[in-house]
């Protein structure tokens, strides 16, 4: 198995048809099609389901695409890192961030940086704590921005000084909307719209909004 079979299993997933990941990375379907087997007879695990007109990854599949991804990625930093000359401050740096009012003072940051450093270029992924500091830990991102508290003992941490106030977004007849504050015993009940895991976390005292 090497990087290039990876890539082109990930071409695969993402088209899902054989015949057009041969088009986007240039191979003939054949050639492609005998290199997955072979990658699955390597394995001693089914990766697709072949149908007709689209191929799906099975649960085998699905993992192994996330592993293979995690691989490509580091791979293409450290190819970048390489080519980076002594001195010569340039390169792409990689960001995890959770949703925080901390992201002002990273915004201020990578501005001063790019404004004295034009060639310094900055990549923020969106994710929740525990997927960014398994990407940090794992020298996919170079940093992580974190809310809340978090195993940090493999890596340094730098405290900043920001509050996070929790809200709630209702129709203005809702009768939340008349309430000074809302605590979590009124809306633990309630089907909520809300980003990843963070349903289950709640002020440990009420915060007008």
């Amino acid at each position: 198995m090497d990087i290039r079979v990876m890539r082109y299993f990930l071409a695969i997933a993402q088209e899902e048809n054989l015949t057009k990941a041969a088009n986007l990375i240039h191979i003939s379907q054949p050639s492609l099609s005998k290199q997955m087997k072979e990658l699955e007879m390597e394995l001693g695990k089914t990766l697709f389901i072949r149908g007709n007109r689209k191929i799906t990854l099975t649960e085998d599949g699905m993992y192994f695409r996330k592993r293979a991804q995690e691989i490509v990625d580091l791979t293409d930093k450290m190819l970048v890192d390489l080519e980076i000359q002594d001195y010569d401050l340039k390169g792409d740096i990689h960001i995890g961030c959770g949703e925080t009012t901390g992201m002002k003072e990273l915004i201020a940051t990578m501005k001063k940086v790019h404004d004295e450093y034009p060639d310094i270029h900055f990549h923020i992924h969106s994710g929740n704590g525990l997927d960014i500091r398994e990407s940090v830990e794992k020298g996919l991102y170079d940093f992580g921005l974190f809310v809340g508290k978090l195993d940090f003992s493999k890596m340094e941490t730098y405290p900043l000084r920001y509050k996070n106030i929790w809200g709630l977004i209702c129709r203005k007849d809702d009768p939340l909307a008349s309430l000074p504050y809302i605590t979590k015993e009124q809306v633990c009940e309630l089907p909520l719209i809300s980003y990843g895991k963070t349903t289950r976390r709640f002020p440990k005292r009420p915060k007008s909004f």
